[in-house]
């Protein structure tokens, strides 16, 4: 070989060796700027699994307060809900697009109504299998649908702005919330006909840009925004908002409402006992903490409740004509439902609990009718003969008797008639003592006598 192609070879494997050593260290380089971009950082995911309510919102206050605090840089909202009312589900929008924390909605179940509009406000929608996003017609407190225009067009254009602020046909949402709309979603071959609502699977939702990922886990989608899972926090509810949940339960509100109704008007009504009235303050204690932690109620209902109850006890001594009464019932009655998360469901709680509690407070009167605090104004005790009493005898029976004067009368005196004393006056004259006397007339306790 000559010198000449020995160099010309040399040269050929330098040049692939710089070339190789080059790409080496481009991926190196890329491999350390990917590892240096990486998002690192807390994770906070927030569930959102029960209906929407103030009680909700307060806990999903919590936890964005706590990612704050930690400076968390991701929030997942873990969605399924059935919905709840439009006003708290504004609030908590507002709540989510105020948050300088990067947040994404997971819809692991069900985003119905309201819930829908929770998860639009979100920078980012994640979706499980089979989950689903959509049906957000108003309906009222007993699921009647909401027909009233001016309502629905205030929720339409309420989920157009959510959906628009997230880069979204707004159209959909539009027919998500509007049962009179026709929209083309040519994206998956379908079009919503009047009369018809919008409800997205996750394979639907993923073809028209309502979903920005299918993922089966929160992990998942964690991994899938960038951050690292060896750092999650799930906010969990407090001892306190767990017994809230239950106290919160339509059918305990209305046992709690039973024991208290029935507990207090027992004690009040057979005192002695101690049982039924702490049973029934505790009743409505319960009942009111549940409320009030779950954010239905504010102290003004436990002032109400206070003040209708002392009315009422008031009631009991007092004559007043039935004011007071009325008055503490108003008190009582406005204290229970203003305390509940809905009125109509409050009202047939109560309704349900004050009839079950006259029915057993009847059967306790019955049973303890001697011990009754009625007793106190009824006069019970007699006058004995064992005790000193006589009773008063009809004095019909001196009528025509004769008897003797023992004092002079004048007109007043007394007489013996039959070995007994009697009082007796006479007409207006004067009869000495030892004088022989004659009853000629009885006006009630009144003797009227005469001479022989």
């Amino acid at each position: 070989m000559s010198l000449s192609k020995f160099n010309k070879m040399v040269a050929i494997w330098a040049v692939t060796l710089i070339i190789c050593l080059a790409f080496a260290s481009s991926g190196c380089i890329g491999s350390i700027s990917a590892a240096e971009s990486s998002k690192s950082g807390p994770v906070y995911i927030i569930p959102v699994d029960q209906e929407i309510e103030t009680g909700l919102q307060k806990f999903m206050q919590r936890g964005f307060k706590e990612a704050t605090k930690i400076n968390a840089s991701l929030i997942v909202l873990e969605v399924n809900t059935p919905g709840g009312t439009v006003k708290t589900a504004e609030e908590i929008g507002q709540m989510i697009r105020s948050s300088k924390i990067p947040t994404v909605a997971y819809i692991r179940g069900n985003a119905a109504s309201a819930g829908s509009y929770i998860a639009l406000n979100a920078n980012k929608i994640a979706m499980s299998p089979g989950s689903m996003i959509g049906a957000a017609a108003m309906v009222d407190s007993t699921g009647k649908r909401v027909e009233d225009a001016k309502l629905v067009a205030y929720w339409k254009s309420v989920m157009a702005s959510a959906a628009e602020s997230s880069g979204r046909n707004r159209q959909i949402a539009e027919g998500m919330a509007d049962i009179n709309l026709v929209v083309d979603m040519p994206e998956i071959g379908e079009k919503k006909n009047k009369g018809d609502i919008i409800a997205l699977s996750s394979e639907q939702a993923l073809k028209v840009g309502y979903a920005d990922k299918i993922a089966s886990s929160p992990e998942e989608v964690i991994a899938w925004m960038g951050y690292s899972t060896d750092d999650v926090f799930q906010v969990e509810h407090t001892g306190a908002e767990k017994l809230a949940t239950i106290l919160t339960n339509p059918i305990v509100m209305t046992i709690l409402l039973f024991l208290g109704i029935a507990g207090v008007v027992i004690e009040l009504i057979v005192p002695g006992f101690g049982a039924p009235g702490i049973i029934g303050i505790s009743a409505f204690v319960l009942y009111f903490f549940g409320n009030y932690v779950a954010g239905f109620a504010g102290s003004e209902t436990w002032l109400l409740f206070i003040v209708g109850l002392i009315l009422m006890i008031l009631e009991m001594f007092i004559p007043s004509m039935g004011i007071l009464g009325i008055l503490g019932s108003i008190s009582l009655v406005a204290g229970v439902v203003r305390a509940a998360y809905d009125t109509s469901h409050a009202l047939l709680s109560l309704g349900i609990a004050f009839a079950a509690a006259v029915v057993v407070i009847v059967i306790v009167a019955f049973v303890f009718k001697e011990r009754g605090i009625w007793n106190r104004f009824i006069l019970s005790e007699s006058l004995t003969k064992e005790q000193g009493f006589t009773p008063t005898a009809s004095r019909e029976i001196l009528l025509g008797k004769t008897g003797t004067s023992v004092t002079p009368l004048r007109p007043a005196g007394t007489v013996l008639i039959e070995g007994d004393r009697i009082d007796v006056v006479t007409d207006g004259e004067f009869i000495g003592s030892n004088s022989e006397v004659t009853v000629v007339r009885v006006e009630g306790s009144r003797i009227v006598v005469k001479p022989l």
